[in-house]
């Protein structure tokens, strides 16, 4: 694991353990195929609360900026 997968590993800790496991094999999973913006797009999601991303993971909302919407479809479709 290198030093950029270790921090947004850490990031995907949360408040909540059902959330946190869908962060964490969706890193498990996608990691590796991640480009660049997807990385970053990644890293803004986890700016979010976790009550924010619960409503975008598991309740049907969508955020705003694009990218993140992006990233969002791809966890999903990876994991849920």
């Amino acid at each position: 694991m290198n030093a950029a997968e270790a921090r947004i590993r850490w990031r995907c800790r949360r408040g909540t353990r059902e959330l946190e496991l869908l962060l964490e094999e969706f890193l498990d999973r996608a990691w590796a195929g991640l480009t660049g913006s997807e990385r970053v797009a990644l890293e803004r999601l986890l700016e979010y609360s976790d009550r924010q991303l619960q409503g975008y993971l598991f309740g049907g909302e969508e955020p705003a900026q694009r990218e993140v919407a992006g990233i969002v479809a791809k966890i999903r479709r990876a994991v849920c």
